[in-house]
């Protein structure tokens, strides 16, 4: 059997979309997902995003890192799918219910509201989440949000000082955050304006975060660091961040479709089916 695939990306982070929501495809799994991200000998992607049908919203998105490792939620593949899609649409996630807009300025993702709690992150044991007492080298003072999946910010002079290839996956796999975590570095430039880079769980360094833009411009606005509508600015591009008055987080950015290909399914493995409605 062969399956379609369309690649796409946000703003240089990179996906391979299967769409299952009419037509049934083989069962994904962790082995298969990271054989399929591998850019050697796969398709090559930071994360595999397939999409099924859902009883709950307009359909179903199921997002995994190149490691394999199934996750909650990723803003830059939902700006890609709602441009994929084509018009509003309410997507179910591990992470919840999210909506995806496509417009001028690229596609608006209403990507719920942040959640503080330190059992919600989740970290290993109690501790105030907007200013943990922990550090890794010259990394310290970090705030812990969750906005679909678990990010922790710590705020910096400069980004590019940051070994983050080297902490980064130190700081993920931490005893402190039972289901790993996002590591951000910020800087704040003015206050509508975020300098960061994103060490990505299970996936690594990666040129755009749209949770990552996300969790760290609120961090920044609980702190008082910046207004509530921001610009983050990552390698890859800037994205738009707002924090409505109704504890809504607002994203829009760009996203682009790449290309589209067929892959015979039994080169990674894939031979139960799943189902479609």
């Amino acid at each position: 059997m062969r399956i379609e695939f369309t690649k796409m990306h946000g703003l240089g982070n990179d996906f391979v979309v299967l769409d299952a929501r009419e037509r049934a495809i083989p069962e994904i799994d962790a082995e298969s997902a990271a054989a399929i991200a591998d850019r050697h000998t796969g398709i090559g992607c930071d994360q595999l995003v397939v999409l099924e049908p859902s009883s709950q919203a307009d359909f179903r998105m199921r997002i995994f890192n190149a490691d394999g490792s199934e996750v909650e939620a990723c803003g830059n593949a939902t700006r890609a799918i709602g441009l994929l899609h084509g018009e509003a649409a309410r997507i179910e996630t591990l992470g919840g219910i999210i909506s995806a807009q496509p417009s001028k300025d690229g596609v608006a993702v209403e990507m719920g509201k942040p959640r503080f709690g330190w059992n919600e992150i989740p970290l290993a044991y109690a501790m105030d989440t907007h200013s943990l007492p922990v550090g890794w080298e010259d990394l310290t003072d970090p705030i812990a949000v969750n906005v679909g999946n678990p990010h922790v910010i710590f705020f910096v002079p400069d980004t590019g000082a940051v070994d983050l290839a080297r902490l980064g996956p130190e700081i993920e796999h931490d005893q402190l955050f039972p289901e790993r975590i996002n590591v951000n570095v910020a800087t704040i430039t003015s206050r509508g304006s975020i300098r960061l880079r994103v060490w990505e769980r299970g996936a690594g360094l990666t040129r755009a975060c749209g949770t990552g833009a996300c969790a760290t411009a609120i961090g920044a606005m609980r702190r008082g660091l910046v207004d509530r509508k921001v610009i983050v600015k990552l390698p890859g591009g800037p994205l738009a961040i707002e924090w409505r008055e109704d504890g809504e987080i607002i994203m829009t950015g760009p996203a682009a479709e790449s290309f589209r290909g067929e892959f015979d399914a039994t080169a990674y493995g894939l031979f139960a089916f799943g189902t479609a409605g």
